[in-house]
């Protein structure tokens, strides 16, 4: 059987682990732009995740002549208007630290009660061909801004990302406990279902 070449919108060798083991019974064969020298950095300024995941894998997948998947994902804060979201990765500065980012957050959230400190991961993944975007998924994870960092797990804003299920953060997770709930597990598992009917 031929396998489909697809390429991860990422240099985050992480990335690629996550997506080796989702994509493992799949006839797949996975690459990331650090195989591909001449890969666009394409910049996500679009106005919301599905656009900025759209974008980024549309513009690869033209750039380069293979089936491309690209993912955008952040925190959304209810009390914040909706806040980091877009800009969940630069919300404290180019230069920020994970730390700095969810330091921002708890600043901003000091005098909001515990009722009202509702938050969301959201992660839209897409996947094109060169000429065109095949389709969408998307993950979300519901749950609340702790009013401190727990954990030493995951990354970003998982330490202050409480998931009431658990009774924890995001950060005192194991990985396998995090990924069977998290926004991006959610969307990966959805992008499987999806391209297991494409292949």
């Amino acid at each position: 059987m031929t396998k489909l070449q697809l390429v991860i919108a990422t240099r985050n060798v992480k990335k690629l682990g996550e997506m080796q083991q989702i994509l493992s019974d799949l006839p797949v064969e996975l690459a990331t732009l650090n195989d591909l020298p001449d890969a666009p950095e394409v910049e996500e300024d679009a106005p919301t995740f599905e656009g900025n995941a759209r974008k980024k894998a549309l513009e690869t997948a033209d750039a380069i002549g293979e089936w491309v998947v690209a993912d955008d994902s952040g925190l959304e804060v209810d009390a914040l208007g909706g806040r980091p979201a877009m800009m969940s990765a630069r919300y404290a500065g180019p230069d920020a630290t994970d730390e700095d980012r969810y330091c921002k957050v708890l600043a901003e959230m000091k005098d909001v009660p515990a009722e009202k400190r509702t938050a969301r991961f959201r992660c839209v993944a897409a996947l094109a061909r060169p000429g065109g975007v095949v389709f969408t998924v998307e993950g979300r994870c519901e749950g609340f801004i702790a009013n401190e960092p727990r954990g030493t797990g995951g990354f970003g804003y998982d330490p202050i990302f409480y998931y009431p299920e658990f009774g924890r953060t995001f950060g005192e997770l194991s990985p396998e406990e995090k990924h069977s709930v998290s926004h991006r597990g959610k969307a990966l598992a959805a992008f499987k279902e999806e391209l297991r009917r494409l292949l």
